[in-house]
């Protein structure tokens, strides 16, 4: 299996991300050269076409890809500018009052099974299902439908929103809500993704939880269906 996918990995950008908006990149547990031990690494990127070579370059080695989803403040771009680094016990990473304003409401799904390996695939199945119901749940309540995606062991939805960064919990109650409702012991609705600054899954990396196996594979994430 290839480890990322390009074309993806360009469709997410273009999706997520404004044109000249800023994106904190942040790979978590990647092999950086001339360290022993996994590090976190991360960069601050307008160029996209940058991003995406950061990508194909140290994603591989990667536990977990991921960007901030909201825009954020230009000016941390001068942090690390359109490049990738360790990052040391110093440096800041993309914080809440960071965020300029909500563009994306997001509802993870997760498989329930435990914790630091990859889902069946009969658990990731179910948790695809689960985007199904709550996006036609949503859909008969007056929502647009969202950007539908595969997060490599369960399932995402993406509702374009317009609202400020201090949103008055607005995102946190809805997940809450949607938790009440489709909450099971099969699948559950993360209620922690509700704060601005928080980093997502990009599409066209490897989901690597632990150790790949038959039954337990590492998948790609994709984007499955857009509005």
């Amino acid at each position: 299996m290839a480890k990322v996918d390009v074309v993806q990995l360009h469709r997410a950008l273009r999706l997520l991300a404004e044109p000249n908006q800023v994106v904190e990149l942040r790979l978590l547990q990647t092999q950086a050269k001339g360290r022993q031990l996994p590090a976190i690494m991360s960069g601050f990127f307008d160029d996209f076409a940058a991003l995406a070579q950061a990508v194909e370059t140290y994603s591989p080695d990667a536990k977990g890809t991921y960007i901030t989803l909201n825009p954020v403040n230009a000016a941390l771009l001068a942090r690390a500018a359109n490049r990738i680094r360790v990052v040391g016990k110093d440096d800041a990473l993309t914080g809440d009052g960071d965020v300029t304003a909500r563009r994306w409401l997001p509802i993870d799904l997760d498989p329930t099974r435990p914790s630091g390996i990859s889902a069946t695939d009969e658990e990731h199945d179910v948790a695809i299902e689960r985007a199904h119901q709550i996006r036609e749940y949503l859909r008969h309540e007056g929502w647009p439908d969202p950007i539908l995606a595969d997060s490599g062991n369960g399932s995402h939805l993406l509702y374009r929103v317009d609202l400020r960064p201090e949103d008055g919990q607005a995102v946190k109650h809805c997940l809450q809500a949607l938790a009440f409702r489709f909450d099971d012991h099969r699948v559950k609705v993360d209620q922690s993704v509700f704060n601005p600054a928080r980093i997502w899954k990009l599409y066209g990396t490897l989901s690597r939880k632990g150790d790949d196996s038959p039954e337990r594979p590492h998948r790609l994430a994709k984007i499955l269906e857009v509005p």
